[in-house]
């Protein structure tokens, strides 16, 4: 059966137009992918997948699309500040199909696209904002870029879910003249650093003299009470002895002390009227016994005898 090569030929024939129907009938579509079938050249059912999706042949034509994020590199695009300063800036852009009938049907290649709006949507930018604030509001201009490139991309079905920019190179100037200012900033930290931490010490070197000057006094005050309690000890001794001497004792003590005075030099003295009113007592025992003996008890003197 198989010997006339014309059977033969036409058995291939067959089974090749068999495998092209079943591989253009049966299509197995992923989870991250959708097929979008047209059906004589119009679009039907929307987006078709996932899993076995099964199709006409020559009748419905299908466009796979990719649903996972992915994201476009940028290449360095020169652009000019709002002071008139030339920068080169690179990003990335990252976004994700959420209609892929309209990302197959309003632009020819999404990708492509969104590469030269992300380019021209950027000089538009950063020609609104100064060279400073380019170099120090990175996720400033992120946000203002993603808002502007998804307002546009909306419509073709992608959403675009960040921005980053990933390189500024300013001039050479600028970055000579930027080098200079920070090594001026930080010299300025460095002074203010080593001023603050002289001023902490000299605090801490009189917050230490305060503290011993402090003390030394607490020491004197103290040392000074208790000086002054004993003398006062002293004192309340003295004055109780003092108070079992009577007159006659003080008296003699007055005259031992007139004694020394009579020894020195001087020829006048000048006695205090207490030292009479204590000397008083002497005095009247002194005259009591020169008295005693001529009075009325007195024995009298023998008579003379008579010749």
């Amino acid at each position: 059966m198989f010997d006339n090569p014309v059977t033969l030929a036409i058995l291939v024939i067959v089974l090749l137009v068999i495998l092209f129907l079943i591989a253009n009938t049966v299509h197995i579509v992923r989870q991250y992918e959708r097929l979008v079938v047209f059906t004589f050249g119009r679009v039907t059912n929307g987006a078709a997948g996932p899993g076995i999706i099964l199709l006409v042949p020559i009748v419905q034509q299908t466009v796979k699309v990719d649903l996972r994020e992915f994201y476009i590199e940028i290449p360095q695009q020169t652009c000019i500040t709002k002071d008139n300063a030339p920068i080169s800036i690179d990003f990335l852009v990252y976004s994700k199909v959420f209609d892929p009938e309209e990302s197959v049907t309003a632009v020819t290649s999404f990708s492509g696209a969104s590469q030269a709006l992300a380019a021209t949507t950027l000089r538009a930018v950063i020609g609104d904002i100064p060279l400073d604030d380019v170099l120090a509001k990175r996720e400033e201009i992120n946000n203002t870029l993603r808002a502007k490139l998804d307002e546009v991309t909306h419509r073709w079905g992608v959403k675009i879910t960040n921005v980053e920019i990933r390189e500024i190179v300013p001039p050479r100037e600028i970055q000579e003249a930027m080098n200079r200012q920070m090594s001026a900033e930080r010299g300025r930290r460095a002074v203010i650093t080593e001023s603050e931490g002289t001023r902490q010490a000299t605090i801490n070197v009189a917050e230490g003299d305060k503290q011993s000057a402090i003390l030394r006094a607490e020491g004197n005050r103290q040392s000074q009470i208790l000086q002054a309690e004993g003398y006062a000890n002293a004192l309340k001794t003295i004055f109780g002895a003092a108070q079992g001497i009577d007159q006659k004792t003080m008296a003699l003590q007055y005259l031992d002390a007139i004694k020394v005075l009579g020894a020195g030099e001087s020829t006048k003295w000048v006695i205090p009227m207490e030292l009479a009113e204590l000397t008083r007592p002497i005095t009247d025992a002194m005259r009591t016994t020169r008295v005693t003996p001529e009075g009325p008890g007195a024995p009298s003197a023998p008579a003379a005898g008579k010749g």
